[in-house]
């Protein structure tokens, strides 16, 4: 068994889904990015049934970015994807750059807290 201490992009005898691997991970770690920035609950919604889909998505959320860790640690090339998939969805969901309001110091809360590094 060969560990590799550089960025190694795996053997291509199967390109495509080596490809197709990739792609779900940089959409995973999009998903998060997504979850992680965006209100899915009204604030008129009813305490127990918001409580209900704060923990199913925060499930879905821990789960999907531990599955990205774990690809990150079997194939280190994608950690390079990962990262790409973070940062745009960051670009998109969490930063200013797209952000419609006037108010410069309005920051809209997510449902879920922030995910501790």
């Amino acid at each position: 068994m060969v560990m590799h201490a550089t960025l190694f992009f795996g053997s291509t005898e199967n390109l495509s889904l080596y490809l197709l691997d990739l792609v779900i991970v940089f959409m995973m770690s999009l998903i998060v990015e997504c979850l992680s920035h965006t209100r899915f609950i009204s604030s008129q919604s009813n305490n127990w049934i918001a409580g209900v889909i704060q923990v199913g998505l925060y499930g879905i959320r821990i789960s999907l970015a531990y599955l990205v860790m774990l690809a990150v640690m079997m194939s280190n090339a994608t950690f390079v994807v990962a990262v790409a998939g973070y940062t745009l969805g960051f670009l998109i969901f969490g930063s200013r750059v797209f952000d419609k309001s006037d108010n410069e110091s309005y920051q809209k809360p997510s449902d879920l807290p922030p995910l501790n590094c």
